[in-house]
């Protein structure tokens, strides 16, 4: 089970949960890999709806890295994401608000 308090998403690959965390090494790693601009540029493409599935791609992977996986942005091409594209982008955002902010505790 994910920590939201820890910044952990739970993401579900060939129905295995895994837990996806933005670490600081996950982080310079998904910088790394844009193909344009910032951390700052991705998240104002995501609070936009200007994302690409490859932005989608390189956080689950990088948020994956950061819980542990060892895996690769290919191997992700041949498995099963529980809940499908929209799932993975959900699970992409949530990464990107939980590694900036604290979880609300208001619920």
């Amino acid at each position: 089970m994910a920590n939201p308090w820890t910044g952990e998403v739970t993401l579900a690959l060939d129905g295995t949960p895994h837990v996806c965390k933005l670490t600081l090494g996950a982080l310079a790693e998904l910088e790394a890999g844009l193909s344009e601009g910032s951390l700052i540029d991705l998240v104002e493409r995501f609070e936009a709806g200007r994302f690409s599935a490859r932005d989608v791609l390189t956080l689950i992977v990088a948020g994956l890295r950061g819980g542990g996986w060892k895996g690769s942005a290919d191997a992700l091409t041949s498995v099963e994401i529980g809940g499908g594209p929209a799932e993975a982008a959900r699970v992409a955002a949530e990464l990107l608000a939980r590694a900036f902010s604290l979880p609300d505790t208001a619920g």
